[in-house]
């Protein structure tokens, strides 16, 4: 897996003073998804940093689900969480666990907490226990149920596990400073009551432990060293230094923060994204539209240009925006590079050549890649009878537009000169073909030279394909800035056209990308495309059309 090196940001500081102290002999990170949804490409900075940061140092990394809500987990996500990581390079080898593997520690350590007179069972509904909570400003109200004695909330808890009670009829509440500034101190609810099987504990549990005391009490059951989160869960830390103070953990990680990151046309919440597939707005978690790990690997992107994007973004303690642009413009400098060139016609026009001597085809040699001569080159069909790109034709050109307009010489690209004498419309006014002269003798750049070259397909050799158009799935840099995230939508996030491709396309191997001159990058659609029928997914274009519609205010 080629990577670039990591900058040294201010968390692979801290690892590397720590190994040098003997603080550690091993740094061990993890990454903790929460098996509810996908992954989107915010997953990929803290994959590529938990991950980066074990391989760099010669530890290793976790994954681990953090499943303590059967509610909203499904089997599903847990086998696209694994997948995703393996597709960005990386393998937690036997490191693979679940929070719900420690249920029985965790609910020991609950009693444990109880028994001290640290936890307590209240019988209080949510809506009460959230108004008690207090405000920034102010302290919360004591439960009446806080000073209850130990033994009866012992009892209860036991008899809760053993399904006694329905849900929400109590809950466990660590207890700590009902007037502490900080609100997650607050007697936090560390236990429900939940009738519910779990995807992987099966139904062994009626009761589940919330994430708050789940997450860092795992960390430590797995000899984590280094816990890395992103910065909102900064007010959470001192609730999980409290829980490492009060229980009989057998080890105690280190968290640190780092910015959340945040991608410009594009939403991160889960929630937000479920939305969006439940309302049919995009086709499914794997839209190539949708920011998922998996959308991007449908849409074409390669987890090289993911991985050096993120190198590139780096670590930083405070938050911001990073452009798209530039996950766009790393995608493209590394496809300029690998990518072979073909022709397609995205828009055909017919273009006839009336001086071809009928029924002849002629082999044009064309480089399979301008910079690398290296990749040879291959031979594509050329006939009296071709498509155009129809934005290469204006029949009242504007100025500094060299294509083909009526009287006009260009070239077809690695072919021949050709000179527009006709034009033919059909009844409604539409341009439908156009009739040239070729010339002979310019085959191989001899004859006059002109301004303008144009690329083609034969009309009798063309393989016919669909080709989806993908672009910005919102129209606004914030996508919440006016409101309701869906107001923003991009009408033409998706265009498909019916295209003509060169015939090597036909051919066009599963991964395979390719740059169809002028048009962008292009592969063949993962699940559509078949051999008889084409689909090509556009990955990118060619250039950043949005910064200039940006400037223009538009």
């Amino acid at each position: 897996m080629s990577t670039p090196e990591a900058p040294k940001d201010f968390i692979r500081t801290i690892v590397a003073e720590d190994l040098a102290s003997g603080k550690h002999e091993t740094v061990v990170t993890r990454f903790p998804p929460e098996p509810n949804g996908y992954l989107h490409i915010g997953h990929a900075r803290a994959i590529c940093l938990n991950f980066g940061i074990a391989e760099e140092f010669g530890g290793r990394c976790h994954l681990r689900l953090d499943d303590t809500n059967p509610a909203k987990e499904e089997a599903r996500y847990v086998a696209a969480i694994q997948e995703d990581i393996r597709w960005l390079g990386y393998d937690w080898g036997e490191h693979l666990y679940y929070a719900s593997d420690y249920f029985e520690t965790l609910y020991q350590w609950a009693e444990h907490l109880i028994e001290h007179g640290k936890a307590y069972v209240d019988e209080q509904d949510p809506e009460t226990i959230r108004a008690q909570r207090g405000t920034l400003t102010e302290p919360g109200v004591e439960s009446p149920y806080r000073d209850r004695p130990k033994e009866e909330s012992l009892d209860l808890f036991r008899r809760m596990r053993a399904g006694e009670f329905p849900d929400g009829a109590m809950v466990l509440r660590a207890r700590i400073d009902m007037a502490s500034p900080n609100l997650n101190l607050r007697d936090p609810v560390i236990y429900r009551i939940l009738h519910k099987p779990h995807p992987h504990a099966g139904d062994q549990w009626c009761i589940y432990p919330m994430y708050d005391f789940a997450h860092g009490q795992s960390d430590a059951i797995e000899g984590i060293t280094h816990s890395l989160c992103s910065l909102e869960f900064e007010n959470h830390r001192p609730l999980y230094d409290w829980f490492l103070d009060n229980l009989p953990v057998p080890h105690r990680p280190r968290q640190i923060e780092f910015a959340r990151f945040n991608l410009s046309y594009t939403v991160m919440s889960k929630r937000k994204l479920l939305r969006l597939v439940e309302e049919g707005r995009v086709s499914g978690w794997d839209d190539p539209r949708m920011p998922t790990l998996s959308g991007l690997r449908r849409r074409g992107y390669t987890p090289s240009s993911i991985r050096s994007f993120m190198a590139k973004t780096g670590i930083t303690k405070t938050g911001g925006t990073v452009e798209v642009a530039l996950l766009e413009a790393t995608l493209r400098d590394e496809l300029n590079e690998t990518a072979p060139r073909r022709m397609a016609v995205l828009r055909p026009l017919k273009l006839t050549i009336t001086n071809w001597p009928a029924g002849r085809t002629v082999p044009v040699e064309v480089p399979n890649h301008p910079g690398r001569p290296e990749l040879g080159t291959r031979e594509v069909p050329f006939g009296g009878s071709l498509w155009i790109e129809r934005d290469d034709f204006r029949e009242e050109p504007p100025k500094k537009f060299f294509r083909l307009a009526p009287g006009r010489e260009v070239r077809l690209r690695y072919a021949f000169n050709v000179v527009c004498d006709e034009v033919v419309k059909d009844a409604s006014g539409r341009v439908v073909e156009l009739k040239c002269r070729y010339d002979p003798e310019s085959r191989g750049g001899g004859g006059r030279k002109v301004k303008g070259i144009i690329h083609w397909v034969s009309a009798e050799h063309g393989v016919p394909a669909e080709v989806r158009l993908y672009d910005h799935l919102f129209r606004l840099p914030d996508p919440e800035a006016e409101g309701d995230f869906l107001e923003a939508l991009n009408p033409a996030s998706l265009e498909t056209v019916r295209a003509v491709l060169e015939p090597a396309l036909a051919a066009a191997g599963a991964g395979e990308r390719f740059q169809f001159e002028r048009a962008g990058y292009f592969w063949p659609d993962p699940i559509d495309h078949r051999p008889e029928a084409p689909v090509f997914n556009r990955i990118v274009a060619l250039r950043d059309s949005w910064a200039k519609i940006e400037k223009k205010g538009g």
